[in-house]
């Protein structure tokens, strides 16, 4: 019994660890209408988002400016995908463009960036929506009390988990209370899996 256990537990693990499994949910996606240029910009672009998102959960305006620039820098490289509505797609990346700079300017107050950070997020939602970026399932995600304890925002999130940026980790009044406060609203999927 104890020889058959170790090789058992090796069996697994190895399986747990194949290149395989790793990739379950790239194997499972169709073929992408995108370029692979285009999918790794997006990538690219998203955890630069990501970490923007995240400087707002921490509260943490000395990064801002860092992490709105870096997405910009992202937004710049990005190409247009070739079977979409051209001038609309521009359009969005343009209003992208000024929300990042008003979220990289430490001149505002946290509350107008947050306003950005939401503006932000319906260009970007509407750019991917046109693109029908289809590497992986978006969430959009809404805070039914963003500002003033009643105002909805927004924001993209890689994961049905809610951690949100409005509230944040250290919020004056809920301090990490709200973390967790809000919904997914929809989610873009034209990964081609449920």
């Amino acid at each position: 019994m104890y020889k058959i256990a170790p090789v058992l537990i090796l069996v697994i693990l190895s399986a747990c660890n194949s290149p395989d499994n790793a990739n379950v949910q790239e194997a499972a996606l169709r073929p992408s209408k995108n370029s692979d240029t285009f999918n790794q910009k997006i990538q690219v672009l998203m955890q630069d988002y990501y970490k923007l998102t995240e400087a707002f959960v921490n509260w943490d305006s000395t990064a801002l400016p860092s992490a709105a620039s870096a997405l910009s820098n992202s937004l710049n490289n990005l190409p247009l995908p070739v079977k979409t509505d051209s001038a609309s797609a521009m359009s969005y990346l343009v209003g992208a463009k000024t929300d990042l700079d008003a979220i990289g300017n430490d001149h505002l107050n946290i509350t107008t960036r947050r306003h950005a950070l939401n503006s932000l997020t319906d260009h970007l939602y509407e750019f991917l929506n046109i693109a029908r970026y289809d590497r992986r399932k978006l969430y959009l995600q809404r805070c039914p009390m963003a500002f003033n304890d009643k105002d909805t925002a927004v924001w993209l999130s890689q994961s049905d988990s809610i951690r949100n940026p409005y509230l944040g980790l250290h919020h004056p009044r809920y301090k990490s209370g709200m973390l967790e406060c809000g919904e997914t609203k929809e989610v873009l999927n034209y990964t081609g899996t449920k």
